[in-house]
């Protein structure tokens, strides 16, 4: 776990050091310069541009449309981690008797322990930081479109149902809170450690901060929060949901 909280921790230091925080004002064109523009942020902002055009210029449902097909490009990294997460799942019983059994803290029984779980992984086939790899990919992918929004300057002075894109709406920050909570609550549904108090404070925390970043930010960010959130629930409840109901099921049967 500590692992993969570093590997996490290394990805956004390293995203953040691509991206430069400083560029998040500057207008994004073909002339932009450095890897994280013109490999990233420039083609998300070339296709949102594009849909726009095919639609009169609806920017609002370009984003729409951007979102849906990055979050179907990524579904089969949502698909690999969570395989992953069902095969951790499932030796869940056996990883708990071992942690029982070589329950000292003295280094050669804690040695022991990771030899013994270390042979445990290597018996059903799981690799514990095979749920990274998906994150790993997706989370340049999502950031350079956050900044593809931000630095679109055509998108200015459109509009989308009753919000102007370009400015901060009173609406869509709760719709934006309300469907990440809605999101992570049915992740959490079934998971391992859902009890665990820091995920309960994590459920709260993460709407929260949605809700007030966007009231800081144009309407465009959280019209595409609320899409990827949509698309999350969806997948959450037509493939997430079956997914852990088998391993449920399997485990009852044992």
């Amino acid at each position: 776990m500590r692992k993969k909280l570093f590997l996490i921790a290394l990805l956004i230091g390293l995203v953040v050091f691509l991206s430069g925080c400083t560029e998040i004002e500057e207008p994004i064109t073909s002339e932009s310069e450095g890897i994280w523009n013109t490999y990233f942020v420039y083609p998300l902002s070339w296709l949102i541009i594009y849909f726009a055009n095919l639609f009169d210029e609806n920017f609002g449902l370009s984003i729409i449309l951007v979102t849906i097909i990055i979050r179907t490009v990524l579904l089969p990294l949502n698909i690999k981690q969570l395989k992953s997460s069902k095969a951790m799942q499932d030796i869940q019983p056996e990883l708990k008797e071992l942690q029982q059994k070589y329950s000292s803290k003295d280094a050669n029984t804690q040695q022991k322990l990771q030899q013994e779980t270390m042979a445990l992984f290597q018996k059903h086939g799981v690799n514990p930081l095979a749920g990274c790899l998906p994150i790993f990919i997706q989370m340049p992918i999502l950031l350079a479109f956050y900044h593809a929004i931000m630095r679109t300057d055509e998108i200015d002075g459109h509009s989308f149902l009753w919000f102007p894109l370009d400015e901060k709406d009173m609406i869509l920050p709760f719709i934006a809170g309300i469907t990440t909570w809605l999101q992570q609550k049915l992740m959490m549904a079934g998971s391992p450690g859902a009890d665990n108090p820091q995920m309960k404070v994590m459920l709260y925390m993460m709407p929260i901060m949605i809700v007030v970043f966007a009231f800081i930010l144009p309407a465009a960010l959280p019209l595409y929060w609320i899409i990827g959130n949509l698309f999350m629930i969806a997948q959450t409840i037509f493939i997430r949901k079956p997914m852990m109901k088998d391993t449920n099921t399997g485990g009852d049967k044992k």
